[in-house]
């Protein structure tokens, strides 16, 4: 371990090394293009700025309890927005100010999208982390291609849950076959993407459903045409993430052809997407 200023090396390889720094602000030219940087700052925005300035590898900062409107772990997106692979640890096992306890002591709790493409996870400590993201370098890719389509549950048809951050990420293989959980609002205009893959059955989000319950607009105006589906309420599952659909979504409103298939308000999404599977009017 050798300390350089403000700047504490932990680990090192032929990409990089891990720096441990007790504040944001501690960051500089010599990290760009190579280092992580554990610090024991927040992980909002204004640190994120300042840590994103000088592009090093990777980041990882405190959660600080998230707090309102997720500001202690907001920085989490602005990195995820510039390609920087970034993690937030809770502040529970580390010592505040002090970046070297949270490189040895820490334990994620929240990691952006770029991390999880590297393998980090919720739970993982500091130290493993951290190495991960400096030996794995994130993929590149297109908004389009960020689809996270994901195969949740097969029927004994073959007819499959599948799990997309948008409905307009569907496919041609989707149509009359399978139950897409996405994370869109389920407006007007959501219909021509549902009209456009008719999937056996959907669920999107009601988006809070805005004035008029314009969120749900699309329920009653695609079950005309026969299709199933529901939205979940967006206070329980996260915008833009079918995962968190999938996993922690609670039915706000479904259409009749849904309500055929045995799903009601309250339920969970997983519980409605399964019953969505089954055959129309069991």
């Amino acid at each position: 371990m050798a300390e350089t200023d403000l700047q504490t090396v932990m680990y090192t390889s032929p990409r990089g090394s891990v720096v441990a720094i007790d504040s944001a602000y501690h960051v500089d030219a010599r990290n760009s293009g190579r280092d992580i940087m554990v610090s024991a700052s927040y992980s909002g925005v204004l640190p994120a700025r300042f840590v994103a300035d000088h592009k090093p590898r990777g980041a990882i900062g405190l959660d600080c309890a998230i707090g309102p409107d997720g500001a202690g772990i907001a920085g989490l997106w602005y990195y995820e927005a510039l390609g920087i692979p970034a993690a937030a640890v809770d502040v529970a096992t580390v010592l505040l100010g002090d970046g070297v306890d949270v490189y040895r002591n820490g334990v994620i709790s929240r990691c952006n999208a770029v991390a999880a493409d590297c393998g980090v996870r919720p739970g993982m400590p500091v130290a493993q982390a951290a190495e991960l993201l400096l030996a794995i370098d994130p993929q590149t890719r297109a908004p389009d291609e960020i689809t996270n389509r994901t195969v949740m549950e097969t029927g004994p048809d073959g007819r499959q849950v599948i799990c997309t951050d948008s409905i307009a990420f569907g496919t041609g293989a989707d149509r009359d076959r399978n139950v897409l959980v996405t994370a869109g609002h389920t407006g007007r205009s959501a219909v021509p993407y549902l009209r456009s893959v008719r999937p056996w059955g959907f669920i999107c989000s009601d988006g809070g459903r805005g004035r008029d319950d314009s969120g749900v607009a699309g329920l009653s105006i695609v079950d005309a045409e026969g299709l199933a589906g529901a939205t979940v309420d967006a206070r329980t599952a996260r915008m833009g993430d079918g995962l968190s659909t999938y996993h922690d979504g609670v039915i706000s409103a479904r259409n009749a052809a849904a309500a055929k298939r045995g799903v009601e308000v309250g339920m969970s999404a997983r519980e409605a997407a399964h019953l969505l599977l089954g055959d129309a009017g069991a």
